[in-house]
């Protein structure tokens, strides 16, 4: 399995607050990669060095074995990403929004099949700032996928999703991963963890207290859940 992404001891300090913890990591072609952790724990700051949006106080990390850094067009030409803090222009029109995006890819995917998939087709004339949360969090994954990537990131992709909207943007990725693309990802639901993710980091603090495959992470703790085993590896009481 060819490998996407890789990190080799990545260390970023914030004044005196150790916010990643040399962190090693690899992802190979067709995986996904779940990044779990409290908030604060580093997993923001993790993606945003392993995309070069913040340069690290030791260690390195590349994407198809090329520094982001360095090589930004190179790499963000195959790279889509779906980031919590994504902001848009004033009075932008969902449509407006998509075909600047398209406009920096040689071959975007079709944004208006994006959009149906992602139940925003109706919404195209409608300016994104007036959108809902749950529906700017599913215009930033369909502007994530535009790019036809090879890897995406996202952080904390279905946060102000319903239950449907969840599942759905999952059969989308399920899609895109069968057909090879990798995923690295952050997400509070373990339950999506569960459906989606095939190995597992969960930060402390910005350090690594466990990285294996979801079913060896659970086989490993005293439970049958993610979520309970998830708990016990943080140190946090489990309700019976």
């Amino acid at each position: 399995m060819n490998t996407l992404i890789q990190a080799n001891d990545l260390t970023k300090r914030f004044g005196t607050r150790l916010a990643v913890d040399h962190i090693s990591l690899s992802v190979g072609e067709g995986e996904v990669f779940g990044l779990l952790g409290h908030n604060g724990a580093g997993k923001s700051t993790t993606i945003d060095l392993l995309l070069g949006l913040k340069s690290p106080d030791s260690g390195t990390s590349t994407i198809f074995s090329l520094d982001p850094r360095k090589h930004r067009k190179d790499v963000f030409s195959q790279v889509g990403v779906q980031l919590q803090s994504t902001s848009y222009q004033n009075n932008i029109t969902v449509r407006e929004c998509c075909e600047e995006m398209a406009a920096l890819y040689r071959e975007p995917a079709d944004y208006e099949e994006l959009l149906s998939q992602f139940g925003l087709f109706e919404f195209q004339n409608k300016k994104v700032e007036t959108l809902s949360g749950g529906e700017r969090q599913r215009l930033s994954v369909a502007l994530a996928l535009l790019p036809d990537p090879k890897v995406i990131f996202l952080d904390e992709l279905t946060t102000g999703l319903d239950t449907v909207a969840r599942r759905e943007v999952w059969r989308t990725l399920l899609q895109l991963k069968k057909k090879g693309v990798s995923m690295f990802l952050t997400s509070h639901y373990m339950d999506e963890v569960e459906v989606l993710c095939d190995r597992i980091l969960i930060l402390d603090h910005g350090k690594e207290v466990v990285m294996d495959t979801v079913d060896n992470i659970i086989d490993k703790s005293p439970y049958k859940r993610l979520e309970e085993a998830y708990l016990w590896y943080m140190g946090e009481e489990v309700i019976a």
